[in-house]
């Protein structure tokens, strides 16, 4: 009879020892650099009620998720983000604690969508979000972790940029040109497209979806292209609403050139995240070759909390997934070396002797150091080579002569030296 054979689910990942120690080198990196920030951990559950996502994203989010009926006939998801579950919790517990708050969180995250580089079904994201303060500190301060989080793992400002923007800025200048509220959002569709799509249909469709005049179309496409403040300032700086969100922007990224982090910082108004809920400024994190997708997405998003029943808090947040910084990491040469490391080997040159290696491993491991054995006979050429396999720093050699004296032979894998130690001080 034919054995069944199960594959792997499209877009999911095996987790060998080797790729998990991968796998927490970057999640350990993100919390050491979070910690440094004073934010504090949480998760919640990896399953959700539907309504939650659609009540942030809309009806059409059901075609990404992973949805069903649970046997309590309850519609529910598994979590394709953490945001709305962020905003739920504290929809709960916000009045009770000190602002703002500063949380971060590292959940396994899934996604029904088609697989392409750097996208899978299932990821790890690394969630940081400042709840409850207005101030553009904040915005500079969930930035300044993120960047940080990707030079804890090697990258430099050769490496990797952060393009920024404003909805508040995009949304005044497209006032100051007349645009209608109600085509706000096919505006900024059409901006987000700009660098892959063709200049003349991004024209045509301003005027066509926007509502512009092909002068005005032409002009606003010349000032989201423009790489300095300077330009919208020279243009439409006398008007207070674009003059107000330009010196907000300013003073932004002032505070990140005051942390040192500047060269990482690029100005991109063609950034407005997809997202509706996003308010104020944006971010997106890139390779500097622009090769893969976007690394890490944020940015101001003051009315959420009240979407999902709680207070009106303000807030600023980021996601960072795993896959394409895993790619990214591979690219630049950035693996560390992760080899087995275990603290001693200890190899049985006769098995009347098991027993006291037994003790030997247990007393050791009890002091919080790592010990291997051979789990059955084997020969002591077979013993040394595996206590190379497994990284032993030290190998305990259990002989004839060395117990009949109540010693045991220790042998130090790198240099080869021996020392003899008592048993009793190993036990």
């Amino acid at each position: 009879m034919t054995k069944p054979i199960f594959a792997r689910l499209p877009g999911f990942r095996d987790f060998t020892p080797d790729e998990f120690a991968f796998r927490e080198h970057i999640l350990n990196a993100w919390r050491r650099v979070s910690t440094r920030y004073g934010f504090l951990e949480y998760d919640g559950p990896p399953l959700e009620p539907v309504g939650l996502y659609v009540e942030k994203s809309g009806e059409e989010i059901l075609g990404q998720l992973y949805n069903f009926q649970d046997k309590g006939e309850r519609e529910v998801s598994l979590r394709p983000e953490m945001t709305p579950s962020l905003a739920r919790i504290l929809a709960d517990h916000s009045r009770s604690l000190a602002k703002p708050i500063r949380w971060f969180s590292v959940p396994q995250l899934f996604r029904y969508e088609r697989q392409q580089r750097g996208r899978l079904r299932e990821h790890f994201q690394w969630n940081v979000d400042i709840v409850g303060e207005e101030s553009v500190v904040a915005d500079a301060e969930v930035l300044a972790v993120g960047i940080d989080g990707l030079r804890e793992l090697g990258f430099g400002s050769n490496d990797i940029v952060a393009k920024i923007s404003d909805r508040r800025l995009l949304s005044s200048v497209l006032s100051a040109f007349g645009v209608d509220k109600k085509n706000f959002a096919n505006v900024f569709s059409i901006i987000d497209k700009l660098e892959r799509s063709d200049p003349k249909r991004s024209l045509e469709r301003l005027q066509t979806e926007g509502g512009m005049s092909e002068s005005d179309a032409h002009e606003v496409l010349e000032l989201f292209g423009g790489k300095t403040l300077e330009e919208i300032a020279l243009r439409l700086g006398d008007r207070k609403d674009v003059s107000v969100e330009l010196e907000r922007l300013d003073s932004y990224l002032g505070k990140l050139e005051a942390m040192g982090l500047g060269p990482y910082v690029e100005l991109d108004l063609r950034i407005v995240r997809g997202l509706a809920y996003y308010t104020g400024i944006v971010f997106e994190i890139f390779d500097k070759k622009g090769e893969l997708r976007a690394i890490c997405g944020g940015g101001r998003y003051d009315g959420l909390l009240e979407l999902v029943g709680g207070d009106p808090l303000p807030a600023v947040g980021f996601g960072m997934g795993d896959v394409v910084l895993g790619e990214l990491i591979r690219e630049k040469g950035l693996v560390p070396d992760i080899e087995a490391n275990t603290d001693y080997y200890i190899v049985i040159l006769t098995e009347e002797y098991r027993d006291l290696a037994l003790s030997i491993a247990h007393s050791c491991r009890d002091r919080g150091l790592s010990v291997l054995y051979g789990l059955s006979e084997q020969s002591v050429r077979k013993q040394f080579f595996a206590a190379g396999k497994y990284g032993a720093r030290e190998v305990i050699v259990l002989g004839p002569d060395e117990v009949s004296r109540g010693f045991a032979t220790i042998r130090d894998m790198d240099s080869g030296e021996e020392r003899e130690v008592p048993i009793e001080e190993l036990r």
